[in-house]
């Protein structure tokens, strides 16, 4: 999906200038010189976000805020003003804006807002989705005795506030059991915030876990909540706790300890209300053996523990993982519908699956990429799932296909597929690596329709 932005201000300018920035990161932008003209333009286009001038001629900025969030309550609106004071802010949030931001524009300052706004705007939407999709992608599929065991374990746990520690290989679903946690809890309706201990740097991730003050350090262009504080009154799921530095952990240890936690640079102390639920595809009772965790850490996590059988232990939900599979990149994700034969879904079941339920839902995907024909046949499970553990983003078998347009565009969605994930979606760190604008990227994943899989 295009994200589009609406810069409402009456100095030419700074409609230039933003504009410049936002396209060049990708958005698309539309501009108006007044208040009214902005009201009128985002009934029509309803933009993702709003620039707002606070001072105008004729209607000033918070009387527009004020009727853009009468037309739509859940408009994000960020103010501008040449001449922001405290109270100003104060009347601005108030009437529901987002943020406000100081003249002259400070561009990295705007860069750093507009991730937090869209994965905002995103966390919002796919929160959305969920509530009206019934086949929810985060749905745990399995009707096999150790299926309906996890699922009664998931049921009764949820209903408690204690903590839980997910076990179990790569590929097996810990994040979906998270997610079926959270929603089994009195902490519905709040905030689920992961967070992919092994993704991050291990000079980052106190200030991802514990946010950090302006100036706290270099790159510390504004002071910016960590998780902790995003997942208040929440669930924070802390997957790959095994990959978390030894540093890291004594502070999240004083957390669990105390509900109290410090930004990077801050003093003051910051209460929070955090469920935590970890996991590790790592026996951390080896890794505290090896003197690479905490022991302590490890029994503040472990009041509840909950393994994740490997697929091989429940090849008979195979089938149902399939036809989920097939369900949900069709109908959410635009793929051509097809159906999957016997003969292929024998040969499915008959194979090995290191990869678990994630390398499963991988072959189901290169599949209706590559394959042709409304039926999936055995043949299409030997030409593309062969050799699945090597070639996971889904390059074999591109020489099947009939033009070489097919072939461009085939190769080039598997290619970026591929990279996103070895990045893990990162975009920023993805472009830089096949040296690609990051708004091109943007733009390529809109196109092929690439989502991130969470299996």
């Amino acid at each position: 999906m295009n994200r589009r932005i609406l810069v409402v201000d009456d100095e030419q300018g700074i409609r230039a200038a933003l504009g410049q920035l936002l396209e060049y990161e990708g958005y698309e932008v539309h501009s108006a010189s007044n208040a009214a003209d902005g009201i009128s333009e985002y009934q029509k286009w309803r933009p993702n976000l709003v620039f707002m001038d606070v001072k105008m001629a004729g209607m000033d900025g918070m009387e527009a805020l004020k009727k853009i969030r009468e037309i739509d309550p859940v408009a994000t609106v960020v103010m501008i003003s040449g001449h922001a004071t405290i109270r100003t802010a104060v009347e601005a949030t108030q009437l529901g804006a987002y943020e406000i931001l100081e003249k002259p524009l400070d561009t990295d300052r705007i860069l750093v807002m507009l991730r937090n706004v869209f994965d905002h705007i995103n966390l919002r939407e796919e929160n959305s989705r969920l509530r009206n999709y019934t086949g929810s992608p985060y749905e745990i599929v399995g009707d096999s005795a150790v299926m309906r065991a996890l699922k009664e374990k998931i049921e009764k746990v949820g209903s408690t506030p204690a903590r839980v520690l997910i076990t179990g290989e790569n590929g097996t679903g810990k994040e979906l059991v998270a997610r079926a946690i959270h929603r089994h809890s009195s902490r519905e309706g709040k905030p689920f915030v992961e967070v992919n201990c092994a993704a991050i740097p291990g000079e980052l991730i106190e200030s991802e876990l514990f946010g950090h003050m302006k100036g706290s350090f270099t790159g510390a262009i504004a002071d910016r909540a960590g998780k902790f504080e995003q997942a208040n009154k929440g669930t924070l799921f802390l997957d790959e706790i095994g990959d978390m530095s030894m540093n890291a952990q004594a502070k999240v240890l004083r957390v669990l300890q105390d509900n109290v936690i410090t930004r990077i640079g801050g003093q003051k102390p910051i209460s929070v209300d955090v469920r935590v639920i970890a996991a590790t595809n790592k026996s951390l009772e080896q890794e505290i053996a090896a003197g690479r965790f905490r022991e302590d850490l490890y029994y503040r996590l472990n009041v509840i523990p909950i393994h994740v059988p490997p697929l091989r232990e429940h090849r008979d939900d195979i089938p149902a993982l399939v036809e989920h599979f097939l369900s949900i990149l069709s109908e959410r994700e635009g793929f051509i519908p097809r159906r999957m034969g016997a003969s292929a879904m024998e040969r499915l079941m008959s194979l090995d699956w290191p990869g678990n339920v994630r390398e499963l839902r991988n072959t189901v995907e290169r599949m209706l990429i590559l394959a042709t024909g409304p039926e999936l046949t055995a043949k299409d499970v030997d030409r593309l799932a062969g050799g699945r553990v090597a070639d996971d983003a889904g390059l074999g078998g591109l020489t099947s296909l009939k033009t070489f347009e097919e072939f461009k565009e085939a190769a080039e969605r598997a290619y970026l597929l591929s990279k996103l994930r070895e990045f893990d979606w990162n975009v920023s760190e993805t472009a830089r690596a096949v040296e690609m604008p990051r708004s091109n990227l943007y733009k390529k994943i809109e196109r092929y329709a690439l989502t991130r899989e969470h299996s």
